[in-house]
């Protein structure tokens, strides 16, 4: 059979052929025309990439210069392996913001930081809405951005407020905020001198 066979299936095809590209030749939207890829995406096709390859993502670091010593740091972000940089760059045209950069190695990263365009990222994903555990991440994420909208982040109470919702998200595994509140357990368990 050849790939023109009409009896042929697509996964019969995709299994016969070694070209790395062959799944964006059969996902709607995704067309490659002598060697370039070029990529209308739906909204349901960002969910559903989202969904599988996105991470809400909210980061706490120390930051002598901030008055509270640490700085909340939230982003969006797509992971991709170099070979899928045209969907990283689809995905920055489609939302018309952000940026693609080197993540490490042979990946790269789609990643949004600033707050306004976070809001608009998290509006999408309000009105069209993911259907995995993703979901989740995405409502602590976007009650994140609001705490920091009013400035609930430029307290330290904020700031640990955001630490146990961010520390909840994604795998849960997060060893530097669960430090920065066992610092802050070990400090409020502690009296000062003229306390005893």
């Amino acid at each position: 059979m050849g790939l023109d066979d009409p009896q042929e299936t697509a996964p019969t095809r995709l299994r016969e052929r070694s070209d790395a590209r062959i799944l964006r030749d059969y996902t709607p939207g995704i067309q490659v025309i002598g060697g370039c890829t070029s990529m209308n995406l739906s909204s349901d096709w960002v969910v559903g990439f989202v969904d599988g390859e996105g991470c809400f993502f909210v980061g706490i670091q120390r930051n002598p210069k901030v008055s509270v010593g640490f700085q909340v740091i939230p982003e969006f972000r797509v992971v991709q392996h170099q070979r899928d940089l045209d969907v990283l760059h689809a995905l920055k045209r489609f939302f018309g913001f952000g940026r693609v950069c080197r993540n490490h190695g042979e990946r790269w990263e789609y990643r949004v930081r600033r707050l306004e365009q976070l809001k608009i990222i998290a509006a999408f994903f309000e009105r069209n809405h993911l259907r995995t555990k993703k979901r989740i991440d995405h409502r602590k994420f976007s009650t994140i951005l609001r705490m920091m909208e009013n400035g609930t982040h430029l307290e330290i109470n904020g700031v640990k407020k955001i630490a146990r919702i961010a520390a909840s998200m994604n795998t849960g595994n997060r060893p530097r905020l669960s430090a920065i509140l066992d610092e802050d357990r070990v400090h409020s368990d502690a009296k000062a001198p003229d306390e005893k």
